[in-house]
């Protein structure tokens, strides 16, 4: 699974740990968090994230 970057803040998302702060499971893709899932360390959406090469 990739990882994707905050374009805002750099916080990366991790598949792997997913994000326990907003019950998000580990092993959740990024493409299957839900529309409303914003990143934790700024408060911006998913379409401000790009995916990590």
């Amino acid at each position: 699974m990739k990882k994707f970057i905050c374009t805002t803040c750099g916080y990366v998302y991790n598949p792997e740990e997913g994000d326990p702060n907003a019950d998000i499971e580990p092993g959740t893709a990024f493409e299957d968090l839900p529309d409303d899932w914003c990143c934790p360390l700024c408060g911006v959406g998913k379409e401000m994230f790009q995916e990590m090469d």
